[in-house]
Formats: structure tokens, C-alpha cells, sequence
């Protein structure tokens, strides 16, 4: 039966869709933090273009009054995941409005205590996501992405907050203690990207050299991180404005960070939202920059937001491109030798996941990996064949021609044999519906690069003794050759005793080279004695990441200088997840006499894995605390809640830790005892993770 269900809600669908044109959607919108739910009325427009006897909306769990069509009461259903209208649809115009009501378990996020936001680490943030979540769970909407709708949303909240949503900001308006905020969108999109973005955030404008309005957002708290979170942005906007050859299809373009984002960012069409882990200061900005994820994000408002995938299947036309965008976006920053390096290692990458991984580009069910890096690959490689002037006018046609519209890939194909007889059908099948990677045809493109020639140059010499190859790696090490070739060097090196490579260690460190010299921190896990000083000036490096790996290896190689070390690391914060302030505590807790007060330091450690913080930081302070065993009910109380977090990574770190633990039988009475102090779904998710015994 669940097999003739599926088909008949497809039927469904597919009956809806070519009887049915919604146009436009109002909604009028309020948000209530401290029951975490959403209500409100909206208005949807829509055409009749063959009679149809039950029009659905898709809504997921959402209760419903005053259903009215065109004015008058009608007939509906609601099924928990659809208000079904029901009447005789005959040709025409319609207008159907309603109140809605919803307590929304994803799509939409409240994040951070809205009541003690003052006292609370996480400033309170509301903001959703839609892709692959369903807008469906906050705004009754269409959640098949070939339905294109022109939406407006007027949301009234706290006036002590900025409210983004998509679109033009048409009025602002104070009124008893809230504001209500008006957008308007002038152009149809698919209700995915409908967004909602509420936080304490100042705004810093600039305008694109065409003269669109590019606002970024960062709390208040952030406003040194500017410069260094939104670096290159306006650079970012102009050229991907001009090498895709069509303008920005929107009237303005916002980005905004937000606490515990799912992903890295989001592409809502004009406001992207992305992960505040890329809010950086100078020395974050080396391990950490938000460039890529800004050109990508911002790639999607042409391929993806203008011109969307019309099924799972042709995603690659979302992603692909916008990896591939970002990338090029990248090349003008940052030089064609960055350029070949990023598309060596995702060959590298796809070569070695094809030998497990035997879904192609063209099937919904295809692996991110293949979604978006083979798929910047198929770009690359058309774009080579057939000639950077053709590939570009292939481009602007297909975004002309399709736009506000959805795709498939013969759509894309199509402006392509407007400009070439490139055999397309040969392409497709080995680069779109094989599985397996080129990788001669890679090699082949790459090899155009000199960098890539030595890289190449240097992996043949992988078997050689260090005495066979130790000049030329030594020319490589002091050359200005890209830092994929120099790590590669190390790379290799790694296994090889301490006496043949320590000289090509050495030059590699006085390179002053930031990546470089973290990769030696990286491959040295155990220190030589004679190589300790050396070392030691990792711990000066303009790298948190570095930092924080020389100083646990220094710690841990060293005992006699633990103090040293402890002591010159005293006040290090790190990223904002706060990784070298836990990593300090931990080391300094499992240090013999380094404290002769060690609950403050135990508190605090404590403290960051609890719900006050994000769960980055909760996750590495748990990390830590359970890995130095410094566990209590407090520490445990802290994990099982880490279960029910909304970041499918950190449930699923807590569940994982959590049956580790229960290996051992004290840990298990433990975990019974603090039972009555949890909620109801932490307490489900703990007994079952004990049922599992």
C-alpha cells in the first residue's frame, strides 16, 4: 500500500501542477520566542487553468481558521502535512486567505534564551532553512520547486531587533514596543528560499559597480571582525556580476551570520544566511575565511535562485555551477596556481570516493562530493573544450532564456549546441552518468599549469630515498613554488626517519610560510628533542589552528615544561568556539600543581559545554572534559542535551559519546541518576540510548 500512496501523491502533484499556477503569496507574520511558534494570515493568488476539484497548500503540522475563498467560506481538510481547499475549481482567478498557527520542530530555528538574552553567551536569533527542510514547517507554501511564486511578508517582532527577509524593504514601522517590517519580492521564486532572519545585528552598506545595495550584517559585538568576516565581498559581486555576463537578477543582496547554522551558508534569494564560525579576525582569517562560501552562496542567486534544478536529478546545475563560480571567483583573488590547486584536490578526492561511491552526477541521490566538485568538473572540462567565448554565451543564453524558470540539463545542453558541435552525448555520459572520475582527462587539464607539472613532479619521486631527492625538494622548500607543492613535500615525508628529513623540516619552518609551517606542526605528533626550540615558535604563529595543535604537542612531548607552556598561553581565546581557551583548561586541569584552585578552571570548562554556548563550543568542551575525564552530573546533564540539538552533527556526537560511555557499567547508573533532572525528549533520548544495552 505505501508503494500506491507514493504514486497517487505524485499523481497528485503532478495533476496540481498543470492545473494550478499560484502567483503571489502575502503573509502578515508573528513570532512568539518563548513558546516557539509562528501564526499568522496569508493571502495566496493563484490561477485555475483546468478545473480541479481540491487545491492543496503544503503545511507541515499547522492548525487553521478563517478559510476563505475569494471572500467567502469554503470547504477544507487539513491533513497535518496539506490544507486541502476543496470546491469545484473552475478557469479563472482566485484568492484564498487564512489564519495559520505552527510550533515548527525545523525549517525554523530559535536559538539562544529570548527572555535572559542579556545573561546568555548566544545572542537569541530566530531564522530558517529552508532547502532540504521544507519552508512548509514555518509558511504554509508550495514545496515543489517548480511552482514560482512572488512573495511578501510583513513581520511584526521585538523593535530591539533587525528582521531580514527576501526582497526589496518596503516600509518599517514602530507601534507598541515591536516594528513591522514589510518586503516585497518582484520577481516569482520557489518557496525554499523564502527566509526569515531576526537578530541583533548592525548593518554596513555598499553598492556594487553596477549599483546594487550589498548590506552585510554582524552583531554588535563583532564590529572589529568586519573588515576581515566580509573581506573581498564587493570585489566577489562585481566579477561574478561580470564573468557571468548576466546582472544580478535582484534589487538588493544581504548577508547575514547566525548561531548554529546548519551549514555552512544558505543562498535565500537576496539574503544570504550563513554559519557564524566564519566571523574572524585577522588571525582567524587564515585557517578560517569566509571567501569561498561568499562566492559559492552568491553564485546561487543566478544558478539556483534565477534558474532552479526542476528535480533532484539536475541539482548539479545548483551546485556544480555555483562551485565552479566560486572557484573562478577565487582564481582572480587569489592567482590560477590557487585555481589548479582546489581543482587538484577535489580530483583527488573524486578518484579515490568513486572506488566506493557509484552514484553519478545525473541521480537525486548523488553524494554532495558528486554534486558539487564532479560537477564543477563537467564545467571545467565543457568550458575547456569548446572555447572560454562559447562557454559564456552558452551561459548568458540559458540564464536569458530559462529564467524565473526551472531547468533540466537538456535545457542547458541545448544553448550549448547553439555554440558548438561538441559531442555532448559522450560528454554526458562520461562526466554526468559514469560514476567513476576521469582521471587521465584531468591530468590532461591540470597538467596546463606549471605548478601542477612540479607537484606531478614531485609525487612520481613518493619512492625514492630522501638522499635521492632531498636537493630538489630543498629548491622547492626555499622557492616561491604554491603551497600544495610544499605540502606535498611534507606529506611525503611524514614516515621518514627524524635524522634524513630534519633539514628540509627546518627550511620549511623559516619560510615563515602560515600554512606551511602548520603543516609541519600537523606531521610532527611526537617532537625530536633537537627540534623542540624550533617548534616552540609555532606557538607565535598568526594561526589559531596552529596554536592550538603546537601547544597540546608541546605539552604533551615536553612534561618538564608544561608550566612554560600553560603560562604563556594563559589568556588565548581562539575562534569564536573559544578552541584554545578549552584546549588551555583541559591542559591545565590534567597538570599536576599547575593550580592549587582547580574548580573555578572546572567550572568554566563546564560551563562552555552547556547550552549558553554554540555547539561547536559545546562540543569541544565536552570533547575535553569527557576525554581528560573530568566528568560529572553536570558534565552528563550537558551531554544528553546535546542530543536534542537541532545540528544533526552535534545529536549525533552526543548519542555517539553517550554509548561509548555506557560500555562501562558505572557510567550506566550515572546516566539513571540524572534521568528526573531532563526534560521530556532528552529524557526519550537517553532511555533509548539505554535500551540499547
Amino acid at each position: 500500500m505505501k508503494y500506491l500512496f507514493l504514486f497517487l501523491s505524485y499523481f497528485t502533484i503532478a495533476q496540481q501542477t498543470q492545473s494550478v499556477d499560484f502567483k503571489s503569496s502575502c503573509g502578515k507574520i508573528n513570532l512568539n520566542p518563548k513558546e516557539k511558534s509562528i501564526s499568522g494570515k496569508v493571502v495566496y493568488e493563484f490561477k485555475v487553468v483546468k478545473p480541479i476539484d481540491t487545491i492543496s497548500i503544503d503545511a507541515q503540522k499547522m492548525s487553521f481558521e478563517s478559510v476563505l475563498l475569494n471572500g467567502k467560506k469554503i470547504n477544507f481538510q487539513n491533513t497535518n502535512k496539506q490544507l486541502q481547499l476543496i470546491s469545484t475549481f473552475k478557469k479563472g482567478n482566485y484568492k484564498v486567505e487564512f489564519d495559520y498557527k505552527a510550533f515548527p520542530k525545523q525549517a525554523l530555528y530559535f536559538v539562544g534564551d529570548f527572555e535572559t538574552s542579556g545573561n546568555s553567551t548566544i545572542p537569541s536569533q530566530i531564522w530558517t532553512q529552508g532547502q532540504g527542510r521544507y519552508t512548509s514547517n514555518w509558511y504554509p507554501s508550495i514545496d515543489d520547486v517548480n511552482e514560482k511564486v512572488v512573495f511578501k511578508l510583513e513581520i511584526a517582532f521585538d523593535n530591539q531587533y533587525q528582521v531580514v527577509s527576501n526582497g526589496v524593504l518596503k516600509s518599517k514601522k514602530s507601534q507598541k514596543g515591536e516594528t513591522v517590517w514589510s518586503y516585497q519580492m518582484n520577481k516569482p521564486m520557489s518557496s525554499y528560499l523564502l527566509m526569515l532572519g531576526i537578530g541583533q545585528y548592525d548593518i554596513y552598506l555598499e553598492k556594487s559597480k553596477t549599483g546594487t545595495p550589498l548590506e552585510m550584517y554582524l552583531e554588535k559585538n563583532d564590529a572589529p571582525k568586519f573588515e576581515t568576516t566580509y573581506r573581498d565581498s564587493k570585489t566577489i559581486f562585481d566579477f561574478l556580476e561580470q564573468k557571468i555576463g548576466v546582472k544580478y537578477p535582484w534589487k538588493v543582496y544581504r548577508q547575514l551570520p547566525v548561531r548554529d547554522f546548519l551549514y555552512a551558508g544558505m543562498e535565500n534569494t537576496t539574503a544570504t544566511i550563513f554559519s557564524s564560525r566564519y566571523v574572524v579576525d585577522s588571525t582567524g582569517f587564515e585557517d578560517r575565511s569566509y571567501t569561498n562560501v561568499n562566492a559559492h552562496e552568491l553564485a546561487h542567486q543566478w544558478f539556483g535562485d534565477l534558474v532552479t534544478a526542476e528535480s533532484g536529478k539536475h541539482h548539479w546545475l545548483q551546485e556544480g555551477f555555483a562551485t565552479y563560480y566560486a572557484l573562478l571567483a577565487e582564481r582572480e583573488l587569489k592567482g590560477e596556481d590557487y585555481f589548479y590547486s582546489k581543482m587538484y584536490e577535489s580530483a583527488q578526492q573524486l578518484k579515490y570516493a568513486s572506488r566506493t561511491d557509484t552514484i553519478p552526477v545525473l541521480n537525486a541521490k548523488a553524494s554532495s562530493l558528486t554534486f558539487y566538485q564532479k560537477g564543477a568538473w563537467a564545467l571545467f572540462v565543457l568550458q575547456e573544450a569548446i572555447g572560454e567565448k562559447a562557454f559564456a554565451k552558452a551561459v548568458y543564453s540559458y540564464l536569458n532564456k530559462y529564467k524565473y524558470q526551472t531547468v533540466k540539463t537538456e535545457d542547458f545542453f541545448n544553448e550549448i549546441k547553439k555554440v558548438s558541435n561538441y559531442d555532448l552525448e559522450n560528454f554526458s555520459k562520461v562526466w554526468l552518468e559514469d560514476y567513476s572520475f576521469n582521471t587521465q582527462k584531468a591530468n590532461e587539464l591540470l597538467l596546463k599549469n606549471k605548478m601542477i607539472q612540479l607537484l606531478f613532479q614531485v609525487e612520481v619521486l613518493k619512492k625514492k630515498t630522501v638522499a635521492e631527492k632531498e636537493l630538489f625538494f630543498k629548491n622547492i622548500l626555499m622557492s616561491d613554488a604554491d603551497f600544495l607543492v610544499k605540502k606535498t613535500i611534507i606529506t611525503q615525508l611524514k614516515s621518514e626517519k627524524w635524522e634524513d628529513k630534519k633539514e628540509l623540516f627546518r627550511i620549511a619552518l623559516n619560510t615563515n610560510d602560515v600554512k606551511l609551517r602548520q603543516q609541519i606542526a600537523i606531521s610532527l605528533p611526537k617532537i625530536p628533542e633537537d627540534f623542540q626550540i624550533e617548534f616552540e615558535t609555532l606557538l607565535n604563529d598568526n594561526s589559531y589552528q596552529t596554536q592550538e595543535i603546537a601547544l597540546y604537542y608541546l605539552w604533551k612531548n615536553f612534561p618538564e615544561k608544561r608550566f612554560y607552556y600553560l603560562t604563556l598561553s594563559k589568556e588565548w581565546i581562539g575562534f569564536n568556539d573559544y578552541n584554545l581557551r578549552t584546549l588551555w583548561l583541559s591542559l591545565a586541569l590534567s597538570t599536576a600543581n599547575y593550580v592549587t584552585e582547580k574548580q573555578p578552571l572546572i567550572d568554566e570548562l563546564i560551563q562552555y559545554s552547556s547550552p549558553r554556548y554554540e555547539a561547536i563550543t559545546r562540543e569541544n568542551a565536552l570533547e575535553k572534559l569527557i576525554g581528560f575525564k573530568i566528568i560529572n552530573e553536570e558534565v552528563l546533564i550537558n551531554l544528553v542535551k546535546a542530543t536534542t540539538h537541532h545540528m544533526w552533527q552535534f545529536s549525533k556526537f552526543g548519542r555517539d559519546t553517550i554509548r561509548k560511555m555506557l560500555k562501562e557499567e558505572k557510567m550506566k547508573s550515572s546516566f539513571e541518576q540524572i534521568l528526573p533532572q531532563l526534560n521530556e525528549s532528552e529524557q526519550f533520548q537517553l532511555n533509548r540510548l539505554l535500551k540499547e544495552l
